[in-house]
């Protein structure tokens, strides 16, 4: 048995299915066939339960498969263990973010590599959920910050925060922080959002039909960047965090206004693959990123509030929110003073 076999077995075991755990592990699928052929005989017990749609896991093979996750993370342990912590890092790290959070935390990320580590290049690969959770399990980025990502054996993650969604409209639509919206009448704006392959319009759609609404979407905008500008000349509303927005938003090329009835809000997770160790300086990365999101929550800076839990069924525990997010659903409330500085919306002429 090696190393080649045991991450085999864990990708098999995942993905149900030979060819999708060679295409991930870019190998034949013949080869990669043969590898768990031997396995089994060397063990000399069946791993998977084979038919038409893919392989199951037999009730032996989950006990090989634990013990095979303790071994890659006792590898992972040996690896980090031998290296100095007080070291200068070095190589490269791929660092997935999405587009919005990506303007809170990538100068502060880069400037922290730029001071602690020079010699790590860093790659920033900016992306909705949907497709950072691609490249995360192809190998094609290190760790990746997601939207609500579900439980999985494919991923290690851990809540970073709870982050409070705004409605989000051009110059003149009258939006204001000290007046909130109601969600069903958010919904009922002319809407631009991501496609449903992102975490976010999953998100919207979930909170929306649990008012017995549905969201009014006249068009589907997969680019933070188009759609922020779309929204800016007056195309439509979306929906989005307010962080990334600040600048725009205090200086009038947008406005923005609180959800209640109820607020809406999505977690964001810092996630890693399971099947391979994670290198210091994604560690390093993931780290750092949970001292920036502590920081500009503790100060008011992103509305929200601290989440202190792994993804995958264990208890949580909140921060509690900061000034800027204490908006009741029975009207207007106190916001922090950072967003007090929206101007007024012009005059329509």
């Amino acid at each position: 048995m090696d190393l080649t076999q045991i991450r085999t077995l864990i990708q098999v075991a995942e993905l149900g299915s030979l060819s999708k755990a060679a295409a991930r592990l870019h190998i034949a699928q013949s080869a990669l066939s043969r590898q768990m052929r031997l396995l089994e005989q060397e063990l000399g017990i069946p791993l998977f339960t084979r038919h038409g749609r893919g392989m199951v896991i037999t009730d032996a093979g989950r006990e090989v498969l634990r013990s095979a996750r303790l071994v890659m993370t006792g590898l992972e342990g040996i690896r980090a263990a031998a290296s100095s912590a007080g070291a200068t890092l070095a190589g490269q790290v791929a660092i997935g973010i999405p587009p919005a959070v990506a303007h809170v935390v990538a100068r502060p990320l880069m400037a922290a590599f730029r001071r602690q580590h020079p010699k790590v290049m860093v790659r920033l690969v900016t992306a909705f959920t949907g497709d950072l959770l691609d490249l995360l399990q192809r190998g094609e980025v290190d760790l990746a910050v997601l939207s609500d990502p579900r439980a999985t054996r494919l991923l290690r993650s851990e809540w970073l925060m709870q982050e409070r969604l705004f409605l989000i409209g051009p110059p003149g639509s009258g939006l204001t922080m000290a007046q909130p919206v109601g969600l069903r009448d958010a919904a009922q704006r002319d809407l631009l959002l991501p496609s449903r392959r992102q975490g976010l319009r999953v998100i919207l759609e979930g909170f929306v039909h649990g008012i017995g609404a549905s969201l009014n979407v006249v068009g589907e905008v997969d680019s933070y960047a188009v759609l922020q500008d779309l929204v800016r000349h007056g195309h439509g509303h979306t929906i989005l965090s307010l962080a990334a927005l600040h600048d725009e938003v205090v200086a009038g090329r947008l406005t923005a206004a609180p959800i209640v009835g109820p607020e809406i809000s999505r977690r964001l997770a810092l996630s890693y693959p399971s099947d391979r160790p994670v290198a210091r300086a994604a560690q390093f990365a993931g780290e750092t990123l949970k001292d920036i999101v502590i920081e500009r929550v503790g100060q008011g800076e992103w509305p929200g509030e601290m989440l202190l839990a792994d993804v995958d069924g264990h208890a949580e525990t909140g921060v509690p929110h900061s000034r800027s997010t204490e908006v009741s659903s029975g009207g207007s409330a106190p916001v922090s003073d950072m967003w007090v500085s929206q101007p007024p919306p012009p005059k329509r002429t």
